[in-house]
């Protein structure tokens, strides 16, 4: 009994620090967007500095990739992931006080759509730069 639970709480732990050094290193990227811009602006302007602040850190990603679901082989929507980072981390960015609940949503949506294990949701609020790790 002891054992399983001492397992179980490991497996939490490596789930909880999945893609660690990646995930470290896009807070930072964001962290680095806001304390440049400051509070104020839409979604798209933070979107497009963290994307030049991707490259400037020599980050891989790719931006607004579509994102196609499928019930019984036909098409019935289509999204777009902001970011798709190592092609492992999707990063959905927001402009908001809180994590709201639909968001979280969202990002798990996207993970399951394609089978990722991790979403990052980053939200730009008037105190800074905050991220949500979501596990699929």
């Amino acid at each position: 009994m002891l054992f399983e639970h001492s397992l179980l709480n490991f497996n939490l732990m490596v789930e909880e620090y999945l893609y660690e050094n990646l995930t470290h290193d896009i807070n930072g990227a964001s962290f680095e967007v806001f304390k440049a811009l400051g509070y104020g602006y839409r979604e798209k302007v933070y979107q497009r500095a963290l994307a030049e602040e991707f490259d400037f850190r020599e980050i891989n990603y790719k931006k607004e990739l579509p994102v196609d679901i499928f019930y019984r082989e036909k098409l019935i929507a289509k999204y777009y992931l902001d970011f798709l980072v190592d092609e492992k981390v999707v990063v959905e960015i927001k402009v908001a006080k809180d994590f709201y609940s639909k968001d979280i949503k969202q990002v798990l949506s996207y993970l399951k759509a394609n089978n990722y294990k991790l979403g990052l949701l980053i939200i730009f609020t008037q105190e800074g730069a905050k991220c949500k790790r979501i596990i699929n």
